[in-house]
């Protein structure tokens, strides 16, 4: 039973917070900051970045308080729930930064040359063209013509022929997969 009062007690913090009461943010904060700390570093790899979005997952918390339906989950699910997706959107949008620049530092930026193309002109020792290698094909072409080309979730699903929800699904298993691969 004693499990079941911080989850309480953040519910009322959350209400709390959607009637304007900055406390009570403080209070969350103080309950939670340095475990959502640790939960965001399992997504980034840098401690900053992850105390960047814990600060701007609370800013968050802070704005949408009033859109928490005790009805629907806990408070510490709910909280946790806005960690995890700024979490998620800030990995996405540093994988878009950094993949695409070790890309460009090996040329591959030409719009002409095919996803085959710029997977052969690795070298072959290269652990990058090792990795793309062990995807399937049709995924590994989505990801170089993503990162060669800048193509979009949405240009890269009308290109191949399936829905956007697919092409994310894609995406988001392909870097996973090359994630473990290159680590």
């Amino acid at each position: 039973m004693g499990a079941a009062a911080p989850s309480l007690d953040l519910e009322k913090a959350l209400l709390a917070c959607a009637r304007g009461e900055k406390e009570a943010l403080n209070r969350i904060y103080t309950s939670e900051a340095s475990r959502m700390v640790g939960v965001a570093r399992r997504f980034l790899p840098r401690a900053e970045i992850a105390e960047e979005v814990v600060h701007d997952a609370f800013v968050k918390i802070w704005q949408k308080a009033s859109d928490f339906d005790p009805a629907r989950g806990s408070a510490r699910t709910w909280i946790y729930t806005i960690l995890r997706n700024h979490a998620l959107n800030t990995l996405r949008n540093e994988r878009r930064v950094d993949p695409t620049d070790d890309l460009e530092a090996f040329g591959f930026t030409s719009e002409e040359e095919g996803p085959e193309a710029v997977v052969m002109r690795l070298s072959e020792a290269s652990r990058l063209r090792r990795c793309l290698g062990g995807l399937e094909p049709i995924r590994r072409d989505v990801i170089v013509l993503a990162y060669t080309q800048g193509l979009t979730h949405g240009e890269l699903a009308g290109r191949f022929g399936v829905p956007l929800g697919t092409m994310k699904s894609w995406i988001r298993r392909s870097l996973t997969a090359l994630k473990d691969c290159m680590s």
